[in-house]
């Protein structure tokens, strides 16, 4: 059983390096396993998505799609490039509850949170490394609200 790890950017995958170099050797049908990538990455378009291609049998391959960075996604859903500050006081941009709830359903799967609010609790952390405000407060303080119970409702 041979295996290849790549990044490819969401739903651009093509038959060129790295796709196509490690798959040829291994007798798949690339255009088929590259379809099947794009088709499967679509939704992360601009992010670079982790893929592993299993090839299983003879021609036969099983692909596997990883979830992009927590600070990708972040990025994505607040239309920035870059999440860095030099400042301790300027924050990167501001995102709502209900997009940090979104970007921890699509990260759920690689995470080892117990359940969606504490996976948001995750996703806070990820905030307030990257300086971004979550519903015009400080992700540690509405990490606190959460653990309070304020949002409980939200999670139900």
């Amino acid at each position: 059983m041979n295996v290849v790890e790549v990044l490819v950017e969401g739903g651009k995958a093509s038959a060129g390096p790295p796709l196509g170099p490690a798959l040829g050797p291994l007798g798949v049908s690339i255009k088929e396993v590259v379809e099947r990538i794009n088709e499967l990455t679509r939704d992360f378009a601009g992010m670079k998505v982790p893929v592993k291609v299993t090839v299983v049998a003879a021609g036969k391959a099983e692909i596997t799609v990883g979830t992009p960075p927590t600070a990708a996604l972040l990025k994505k859903e607040l239309g920035i490039e870059k999440a860095k500050t030099d400042s301790t006081t300027d924050f990167v941009g501001d995102i709502s509850l209900e997009q940090v709830k979104a970007v921890a359903k699509k990260k759920r799967e690689g995470m080892l949170a117990a359940s969606l609010k504490s996976a948001v609790k995750e996703v806070l952390g990820t905030c307030v490394s990257m300086r971004v405000k979550v519903e015009g407060k400080e992700a540690k303080e509405v990490q606190r609200e959460i653990e309070e119970g304020k949002f409980d409702e939200t999670f139900s």
